[in-house]
């Protein structure tokens, strides 16, 4: 079943006439999520910035690298291969983000499960900027892949003098004229976010999920043994769910107030993305994005999907270091 499937099959009428049965419902939820989290635990330490407390993985040594996942992911997605690559010569710092895995959303207000907010871009990069240079990285290298691309190029925008250069991944970083999947705007809204969230995190197999994941890599296969190590059952946490639909939801609004901004930015910027991309399309985002900037480098990546960190993984470092060596 598809994400569009499930929206305009009447589901939504669904969790209106199971509302009734939320108590039981919010009950196996909890039960699945505390597995997930028993499952998968944090790998990394906890920072706390005013009050948010954020989860970041620490390894290695050389020169700061940030690193930025994106939606329904955590840093995860990162620990999977490329810190083990990237520790052995940088300083690397995988934070989950706010809302997302085992970090704090950035205001209690986010959290209730009728509110349709979400916490901006540069709401999230200030919080991990902060984070970072609590650990002592002041000028990192910061690194964004999708979602996490935009929140990279916040933080280029909030905090111009606390970065080197920028690598984008698959970066979603421009206004897209077509809506977005129905899952976001229905699990956004007040109704879904009450309803619906819960009877998909009591519900939604993990086969379910595993196969999204393949999706997410088309027209390439996730790597052996992905889908069980990032954990996609802390994605199908009720909190999770909430926060990544209106984080996405919200998106676009935020990319109209930065996009015309993006000139300003004059640090080095590595460009990568697959010319496959069916999340996040190239020529709508890595293109224009490539002639925004005055020292932006762009890498097509021919035949590649939206996962390069993982398929392309040898050219995404080869950006890193290219950022690098100008340091």
């Amino acid at each position: 079943m598809t994400w569009k499937k499930l929206a305009l099959s009447g589901t939504l009428l669904s969790a209106l006439a199971l509302a009734g049965c939320g108590a039981g419902l919010n009950s196996v939820a909890s039960r699945n999520e505390t597995r997930a989290e028993q499952a998968y635990p944090p790998e990394g330490q906890f920072v706390t910035v005013e009050g948010t407390r954020l989860h970041v993985v620490v390894r290695g040594q050389g020169p700061d690298l940030v690193l930025i996942h994106g939606a329904s992911g955590s840093a995860r997605d990162f620990t999977f291969a490329m810190v083990d690559r990237l520790a052995t010569r940088y300083r690397v710092f995988a934070f989950d983000r706010p809302g997302m895995g085992f970090s704090d959303r950035t205001s209690e207000r986010f959290d209730a499960a009728r509110n349709t907010g979400a916490e901006s871009p540069a709401q999230q990069a200030v919080v991990m900027q902060a984070a970072a240079a609590q650990l002592g990285a002041t000028r990192p290298i910061v690194l964004g892949h999708s979602y996490g691309g935009a929140v990279a190029m916040a933080w280029a925008l909030e905090r111009p003098e606390n970065f080197s250069g920028l690598v984008i991944v698959s970066g979603a970083t421009q206004v897209w004229e077509s809506g977005l999947s129905p899952q976001y705007p229905v699990l956004a809204s007040t109704l879904g976010g009450s309803t619906l969230v819960p009877i998909l995190a009591a519900t939604v197999s993990e086969d379910w999920a595993r196969d999204a994941v393949d999706r997410i890599f088309s027209p390439q296969m996730a790597p052996s043994g992905y889908a069980d190590f990032v954990g996609v059952g802390l994605a199908l946490r009720r909190d999770t769910l909430r926060a990544n639909a209106r984080q996405v939801n919200t998106l676009r609004g935020h990319l109209i107030e930065m996009v015309p901004h993006y000139p300003s930015i004059t640090q080095p910027v590595e460009i990568l993305h697959g010319t496959a991309d069916r999340i996040v399309g190239f020529d709508i985002h890595a293109r224009p994005l490539a002639e925004q900037l005055p020292n932006a480098r762009l890498t097509p990546l021919r035949g590649i999907g939206h996962m390069p960190q993982h398929v392309a993984a040898d050219e995404v470092i080869a950006a890193i270091d290219r950022i690098a060596a100008g340091l």
